[in-house]
């Protein structure tokens, strides 16, 4: 995951602007760039926290905002795809609510992706590729066991997708004999889901 200097800011929304928050907290006004449905999940003139990313270059500064965790999350996959910048991921986000996005990209539906305002064939079928699996939850897999929650987030950020992650880790552990301490049959089962999922 791409690292932000700032996780969050809390404070009291300003103003809002078409594709800008702007967050007063203490004696800082804060510009955020932000996707408009992010945007309209404050309320002017009441206390808000965004999670932010904030994009750094020689000759350039942003600060990018999200009304969740989630969203940041989406969008700083999103930026891993060849082709797509900050500003096209905004853009991205704001042109389809998360859930259709998840689908689209879990389903392979690449009509829905292309169907997104300024998102041709080539990048939609680029996302596909890229982020099938990647924007899945831990709460949205069934996995038996909530320490193997922890194994998914670890096995996804080593590159594996999460689903595919989740039903190796299942496989794995019923392969595993139970009568071992857990921190043993937690590290046998990781192994094993690797194994799994490298095809050996």
């Amino acid at each position: 995951m791409l690292k932000t200097m700032f996780n969050s800011i809390r404070g009291i929304v300003s103003a809002k602007g078409s594709d800008a928050l702007f967050v007063l907290s203490g004696d800082i006004e804060w510009d955020i760039a932000m996707p408009v449905s992010d945007i309209q999940e404050f309320a002017l003139n009441e206390e808000g926290r965004v999670f932010t990313w904030l994009y750094h270059r020689e000759d350039q500064m942003r600060l990018f905002g999200f009304a969740s965790e989630r969203r940041r999350a989406a969008f700083l996959e999103l930026l891993k795809v060849e082709g797509i910048g900050p500003k096209g991921a905004i853009k991205i986000l704001s042109g389809i609510s998360q859930d259709d996005l998840e689908k689209a990209l879990e389903n392979g539906d690449l009509a829905r992706l292309e169907a997104v305002p300024g998102l041709g064939k080539k990048t939609a079928q680029k996302m596909l590729l890229a982020l099938k699996g990647k924007l899945i939850t831990v709460q949205d897999i069934s996995v038996s066991s909530s320490p193997y929650n922890d194994l998914v987030e670890a096995l996804a950020a080593m590159g594996y997708d999460r689903r595919a992650a989740a039903d190796a880790l299942a496989k794995a552990e019923s392969s595993v004999k139970r009568n071992m301490p857990d921190a043993e049959r937690e590290k046998i089962v990781f192994q094993e889901a690797i194994v799994f999922l490298s095809g050996a």
